[in-house]
């Protein structure tokens, strides 16, 4: 860990599952009883708003009764000890990490706390139901600030430009199988960077990491920080 100074850690599912917050590849391919392609896609917004609106709306309600787990809160105590340069990257869209404590992070499919206008561009942070009308604009195209699939996800640029500089990339939680998030342990390799992956079971991208620990993130994740900062 000497030779260490810019960390990227990716987190997905595995880390809020234990929480209690749903994941996408539930059983049959269901997420809360919905098919993906029902209610996060930009055609499912088209064709069946109303749904759309309530499943996210339900989502959100569902953050008050989950509370962020000890690998939220290691990924949080590595934020605030780490000296060097450290960026979190996160594929979920709750507020787990900023609740435990992170700052240095970002999210790239979007928060389920905040609305977006698809006509003037409004972002601004919400925690109640989404009505359809901007209170900006008035056009009827509010939508959650979320990365629907088909839609480019946020902040690639300085995410690129994190993996070039990484001397280390974790995966965390993740199933390997979205990109372009499954492509980030290539790049990082690309530009030189040791590559570690924690995760509950072997990903499909397994095969590119140095080093694979699997087990529940809860676990494997303070392990690994006090590691770290042990140095």
């Amino acid at each position: 860990m000497r030779d260490i100074q810019n960390i990227v850690i990716l987190t997905g599912a595995g880390v809020s599952a234990e929480s209690g917050v749903a994941t996408f590849r539930g059983p049959g391919g269901l997420w809360e009883g919905h098919r993906v392609e029902d209610v996060c896609t930009p055609k499912a917004l088209e064709r069946q708003p109303e749904l759309v609106h309530r499943f996210y709306d339900e989502r959100r309600a569902k953050l008050s009764t989950v509370r962020p787990n000890a690998a939220h809160e290691a990924l949080a105590r590595l934020d605030a000890e780490w000296t060097g340069g450290l960026l979190l990257v996160t594929q979920n869209v709750d507020d787990l990490h900023e609740r435990a404590g992170s700052t240095r992070m970002l999210h790239m499919h979007g928060e389920l706390k905040s609305a977006l206008c698809a006509a003037c561009g409004m972002r601004r942070p919400w925690d109640a139901a989404l009505p359809p009308i901007c209170p900006t604009c008035q056009a009827p195209t509010l939508r959650p600030d979320i990365v629907f699939f088909g839609e480019m996800p946020y902040q690639m640029d300085a995410i690129e430009a994190a993996l070039a500089n990484a001397d280390l990339f974790v995966s965390i939680g993740t199933s390997g199988a979205v990109y372009p998030a499954a492509g980030f342990v290539r790049t990082a390799r690309h530009y030189g960077a040791q590559t570690l992956e924690l995760n509950l079971d072997p990903s499909e991208g397994s095969i590119w990491f140095d080093d694979s620990r699997m087990g529940p993130a809860g676990t494997l994740v303070p392990a690994w920080v006090e590691e770290v900062l042990r140095g």
